[in-house]
């Protein structure tokens, strides 16, 4: 019994020990300020999706129309997210095909769909913001968390173009460190707070596109809830009734 005890108490430590060496490996992850319930910022995000995502990576999983539920109108969705003559109740697929995919970036760009479910909010929120000039790679481009990277960074006319320097050092101790030293190698059309701004709507879209379903569930758990909790008074209340003469 002992022996079990401990296993269960140790598992989740060593759950946890893993997280902590997993977030110390490599280029620390920023938190992404996401907000499910923001319809601007979903929009935001949504239009810089499809101006500078979809040309190569589709959202095959969900509809155009289902935009209507970040607040959008069929006919804006038409007039503004929609440049080919796909109609309104269509896929959201990317007019790249995958031999073309594999033919310009050596692998065939991956769905995004469920891309947020899969990386998680932070991995992409700091993905995004951490691509960097590197003329020895076949794009150009490479990215801090994910070394040699097939993909280019699309979002560099709004960034701008800068290079990192990663510095290793190792302290009187004979323990290691990495420093990353960031340059602005030429300007971006955006501010760097505008930047965040920007990635940080485009990666809460693609949390709300994992699961578009995701709040109105929360909400109606919620009463069921409530609603197990009544029943629950009653059922405890109909048990007493039945026993109270049973010694």
């Amino acid at each position: 019994m002992k022996r079990i005890l401990v296993v269960l108490l140790a598992a989740p430590l060593a759950l946890l020990a893993g997280a902590v060496s997993a977030s110390e490996a490599g280029y620390p992850l920023d938190r992404a300020p996401i907000d499910a319930n923001d319809a601007a910022s979903l929009q935001s995000g949504a239009r810089t999706f499809v101006n500078y995502c979809l040309g190569c990576h589709g959202a095959q999983f969900l509809r155009y129309n289902r935009l209507t539920d970040i607040g959008l109108t069929e006919v804006q969705i038409r007039d503004n997210l929609m440049f080919t003559g796909d109609k309104v109740g269509d896929l959201m697929k990317t007019p790249m095909s995958a031999a073309e995919g594999k033919k310009w970036f050596g692998v065939q760009p991956p769905d995004l769909s469920v891309i947020a479910r899969s990386r998680g909010a932070d991995w992409l929120y700091t993905y995004l913001r951490t691509f960097y000039r590197d003329r020895s790679t076949a794009t150009g481009w490479n990215n801090a968390i994910f070394p040699n990277v097939g993909m280019p960074h699309a979002l560099w006319p709004l960034q701008g173009e800068r290079a990192l320097e990663i510095v290793h050092a190792q302290n009187k101790s004979g323990h290691g460190s990495v420093e990353y030293k960031w340059t602005r190698v030429t300007d971006g059309t955006q501010s760097e707070v505008a930047f965040d701004r920007t990635v940080r709507d485009l990666v809460n879209f693609l949390v709300w596109m994992g699961e578009p379903a995701a709040q109105s569930r929360k909400a109606i758990g919620i009463w069921v809830l409530f609603a197990l909790g009544l029943l629950f008074i009653f059922a405890y209340a109909l048990k007493r009734e039945y026993w109270k003469d049973v010694k």
